[in-house]
C-alpha cells in the first residue's frame, strides 16, 4: 500500500508540526518571551494543533481556533491521546465575539495563516489578533513569501505536475487557472488557489500591514529552507543570509518561510508617530 500523504494522514501531520514547533518555533519565541508554565498561548488557524503541543508540554495554557470543524475535532482528540490539556474551538476569527479573547494571551501565533486572508480583511484580521495580546504580549507570525517557488501552496493540489512545477502561481490569474484546470484540478481547488493568489503575502506588504496598524516588528527571520522541510523532505533548515535577506522584493523569491515577532507600540512611540516626530 502506498504511503499515506501527510495531507490525509492528519495524525502524521500533527506529529510533524509538533516536531517543527519544538525545534524551531518555541526556541525562536523564547528569545523574546519566556515559554514557561502558566503562560497563555493562542494559535489562530491552529489546524490539528500540532504547533501547540510543545507549549502544552511546558505547562502553558494553550487554546487553538480554526474555521474547520474536522481539524478542531482532530486537535482535541490528538491532545487527549497525548495526555495533555488544550482548549480548541471552531470559529471564524474575523467574525467571532472578540471579548472572549481580548487581552488574554501572552503569546499569539499565526502560522501559515495570514497569506490565506483575502486583502480586504487582512488589516482587520491582524488588528483583532493584536487585541488578544495581554500587556507585554507578543505575536509570532510565519508565512511563505509569495514569489518563492511554491508560494502558491501548490502542495495541496492533487496533480503531481501541479505539485512539482515551481513558480507557476506567478502566471497571470487566467493563465494560472487554465493551467490548473488542464491538469485536472477541480473547481473547488481552483477557487482555493485563486484565493491564495489574491491573498499573496510578501515581506514588504506584511511590514506595511503591521506598521499601518500601530504595531512594531521586534524581529524578523527569513528562511532559505523552511524549518518544516526537515520533517517533510529531510532537508536541514537554512536561514537566508545577507545580502539576499536585505534586498527588498528579490528576497521574496528565496524566502520559503518568514518569521516575525510583533508587539504593540509603546504609548510614547505612538504619540510621537501621531505628532509627526517619529
Amino acid at each position: 500500500m502506498a504511503k499515506e500523504s501527510r495531507y490525509t494522514d492528519r495524525r502524521r501531520y500533527f506529529n510533524e508540526l509538533a516536531g517543527t514547533s519544538e525545534e524551531f518555533l518555541v526556541p525562536y519565541i523564547a528569545k523574546f518571551k519566556a515559554v514557561v508554565e502558566g503562560v497563555s498561548v493562542l494559535e489562530i488557524g491552529c489546524g490539528e494543533g500540532g504547533n501547540l503541543l510543545p507549549f502544552a508540554r511546558r505547562g502553558c495554557r494553550v487554546r487553538g481556533t480554526d474555521i474547520a470543524p474536522g481539524k478542531i475535532d482532530n486537535a482535541a482528540r490528538f491532545f487527549a491521546e497525548s495526555g495533555l490539556e488544550g482548549e480548541f474551538a471552531c470559529e471564524d476569527f474575523l467574525s467571532c465575539e472578540l471579548s472572549q479573547h481580548r487581552g488574554r494571551y501572552d503569546i499569539v501565533i499565526l502560522h501559515d495563516v495570514i497569506e490565506h486572508i483575502e486583502p480586504p480583511f487582512k488589516s482587520q484580521f491582524i488588528c483583532r489578533a493584536a487585541e488578544c495580546l495581554s500587556e507585554g504580549g507578543l505575536m509570532m507570525v510565519a508565512f511563505p513569501a509569495w514569489q518563492m517557488p511554491f508560494g502558491g501552496h501548490q502542495q495541496i493540489c492533487r496533480s503531481k505536475v501541479c505539485k512539482a512545477l515551481p513558480f507557476m502561481h506567478l502566471l497571470p490569474m487566467k493563465a494560472y487557472l487554465c493551467y490548473l484546470r488542464l491538469f485536472g484540478e477541480n473547481e473547488e481547488r481552483l477557487r482555493e488557489q485563486a484565493s491564495i493568489k489574491r491573498s499573496r503575502m510578501t515581506v514588504e506588504s506584511f511590514t506595511r500591514l503591521v506598521k499601518g496598524e500601530s504595531l512594531e516588528i521586534r524581529d524578523r527571520l527569513l528562511w532559505l529552507i523552511n524549518p518544516h522541510y526537515k520533517a517533510k523532505f529531510h532537508l536541514p533548515a537554512v536561514k537566508l543570509v545577507k545580502p539576499f535577506s536585505s534586498i527588498p522584493y528579490l528576497r521574496n523569491f528565496f524566502s520559503t518561510s518568514c518569521f516575525f515577532i510583533i508587539g504593540k507600540q509603546c504609548p510614547k512611540v505612538e504619540d510621537e508617530r501621531r505628532s509627526g516626530r517619529h
